[in-house]
């Protein structure tokens, strides 16, 4: 009957190790790509989502320092879905530029048509 609560114990603290999340490096590096491939499509402090993202990778970097890796990886995986979304904002938004270019340039051939006898 002794053996039972020891068994017991290490059990509870077999478990109790288990649960102890691992450093999600490889998210971080993720999400910092995200951000540098956010920044080379055009995205500047301007857009909103990429600030957001930066001050996500910044306090997972932070959680990281004091080994708590659970928020780290929350952190980082929000701010790697911040960066990817503002990257998609940059990206729209020229898409759009160039639309509006190029329909200013189709009415302008077809006035020069309608103008040719």
């Amino acid at each position: 009957m002794r053996t039972q609560p020891l068994i017991l114990a290490l059990a509870a603290l077999g478990l109790a190790g288990c649960a102890n999340d691992p450093a999600p490096v490889e998210q971080m590096r993720i999400s910092e790509q995200a951000l540098e491939q956010a920044r080379a499509v055009g995205a500047t402090e301007q857009v909103e989502t990429l600030k957001l993202a930066e001050d996500k990778l910044a306090r997972a970097k932070s959680n990281m320092l004091t080994e708590d890796y659970r928020d780290a990886r929350m952190r980082a995986e929000q701010a790697e879905l911040d960066a990817r979304l503002a990257e998609a904002q940059v990206l729209n938004q020229k898409s759009e530029e160039q639309l509006q270019l190029l329909q200013t340039r189709v009415k302008r051939l077809r006035k020069q048509l309608e103008v040719q006898p």
